[in-house]
């Protein structure tokens, strides 16, 4: 009889948590696979690719193993114009999202669309590949896996690019810095309307891990910033030195993102920099220093660009 209470106790408690994780867990999870996946969530899985944040494919946090959406304006294959089109480009060897490899992500007619029009079960992470969002006649949004059907490679296609936007490894950087411990990407169906867009739809998720909807707002929502603020100047100067834009933010700096070079590959000099900045703040100069645009393959380029991407 002896500690009689204290096993009662151990088997309530453990009960209790167990149901507590099967109400917050299993049940969320239930209602969402039953959802079908939007258009939204099909270009965010295609733009994000597969697992975001430390995985065994990426255990620094650096943005690898994700793909590159472009926009295109000319067929790459044909080189003939063609209506503005984002395209989503795997290289080889590039994991794809859960919505290419496991079955019951999409939603069951999305699955089908997915399948029999768009002939994504021909797709290959080994050898990569491009893919499109499209929308039947009956507005049903699927994949289409461009390089079967259009016959699209993966290097063509980034050939061809009048844009490249490096959004899924920027998505990494967004995690790794920890800008969703302040901004949200979540807005609540309350006068949220009326400054942050739209709230997202359940089905807008599938597929995508993590979600990234933050814990606390310090700051604002980023759910459809791109679509608010599109200026990549604008971006670049906010994330070198907040104050520059908006002068009593307390967002930190990412200055550090910018590595050692510039876009034009010349060296950047933080200490400089904050030298002469310093002076525009006493007021000996009338002018900020200039910031250096980030390189094409900078951690400040990738974080730039997933944060344009939000709309």
């Amino acid at each position: 009889m002896a500690f009689r209470e204290y096993r009662i106790g151990c088997w309530m408690f453990g009960f209790a948590l167990s149901l507590s994780m099967f109400v917050t867990i299993i049940l969320p999870g239930l209602d969402i696979s039953s959802m079908s996946s939007t258009k939204i969530a099909l270009e965010k899985q295609l733009t994000y690719g597969w697992e975001t944040g430390f995985n065994y494919y990426d255990p620094f946090l650096q943005g690898k193993d994700k793909p590159v959406k472009v926009v295109l304006t000319k067929d790459p294959m044909t080189g003939k114009a063609i209506d503005k089109t984002d395209a989503f480009v795997f290289p080889a060897g590039t994991h794809f999202p859960s919505g290419l490899t496991h079955d019951g992500i999409l939603g069951d007619d999305v699955q089908k669309a997915s399948e029999e029009l768009g002939k994504i079960g021909q797709a290959d992470e080994a050898q990569g590949g491009v893919f499109l969002v499209r929308s039947t006649a009956d507005d049903v949004p699927y994949i289409e896996f461009a390089t079967a059907t259009k016959g699209w490679t993966a290097d063509a296609t980034l050939k061809a690019a009048d844009e490249k936007l490096l959004a899924g490894s920027g998505k990494t950087m967004f995690v790794r810095e920890g800008c969703w411990w302040c901004h949200t990407l979540l807005p609540e169906q309350t006068q949220d309307w009326q400054s942050f867009g739209r709230p997202p739809l359940v089905g807008d998720f599938n597929g995508e891990s993590p979600t990234t909807f933050g814990s606390d707002r310090k700051a604002p929502d980023l759910l459809h910033v791109g679509s608010r603020n599109s200026s990549r100047e604008w971006m670049v100067m906010h994330f070198f030195n907040p104050r520059l834009v908006q002068p009593h933010s307390i967002m930190p700096r990412y200055d550090y993102l910018w590595g050692d070079v510039d876009a034009d590959g010349n060296a950047v000099d933080l200490p400089g920099w904050d030298e002469k900045y310093l002076a525009y703040a006493r007021g000996e100069s009338i002018y900020p220093p200039a910031v250096p645009m980030p390189a094409a393959d900078s951690e400040a380029r990738k974080l730039i660009d997933f944060v344009i991407n939000l709309k």
